[in-house]
């Protein structure tokens, strides 16, 4: 299964505009048309409940959404069996799930626990970060809290808009 990591930052690596988790506030309307695109074409998707709260998605039989929590229990009234599922699994748990129900694609939009917990843990195959030209000095990275040595090849890159906002992306290089 394929593992995809994909975020927005602003030029000096920030997901979040000081603290704020509204990414679409300040990101370009072709990132958010692009993340749309995306999103649309994946069936299971993967976050924390904290991005899940800030952008909250309902039901569709087309998209299996994981919202990882320490609390499942806690969000047992927004469950949808097959659609929507609150899970305290490790991220290694979660990919050997699916891996055997034979998901090809696991896409993993955040936030910065979830991102990182799977970059520790070295199952993300491809990170798709959508650059844009601004910077805000304080604000969340999308890997946080832990020492990670992690090494990308660029796969492809696009300019998207005359301000200079870039989707690239990149293979993580397994050791």
């Amino acid at each position: 299964m394929k593992t995809i990591l994909i975020f927005v930052s602003s030029a000096d690596g920030k997901v979040t505009k000081w603290g704020d988790s509204q990414v679409k506030l300040w990101s370009s309307h072709q990132d958010q048309d692009y993340y749309k695109k995306v999103w649309s074409e994946s069936r299971l998707i993967v976050m924390g409940s904290n991005t899940f709260l800030a952008d909250p998605q309902k039901p569709s039989p087309e998209h299996q959404l994981v919202i990882m929590t320490r609390e499942p229990e806690k969000y047992n009234h927004l469950q949808t069996p097959g659609q929507i599922e609150f899970t305290n699994e490790t991220p290694a748990q979660l990919v050997e799930r699916f891996e055997k129900q034979r998901q090809e694609l696991m896409l993993v939009v955040g936030g910065p626990h979830v991102a990182t917990s799977f970059l520790k843990a070295k199952l993300i195959n491809e990170l798709w970060l959508t650059v844009e030209p601004k910077i805000f000095g304080e604000g969340d990275n999308f890997a946080e809290g832990e020492k990670l040595d992690i090494k990308l090849k660029l796969i492809s890159f696009n300019k998207v808009n005359e301000e200079g906002t870039l989707i690239n992306k990149y293979e993580v290089i397994k050791d």
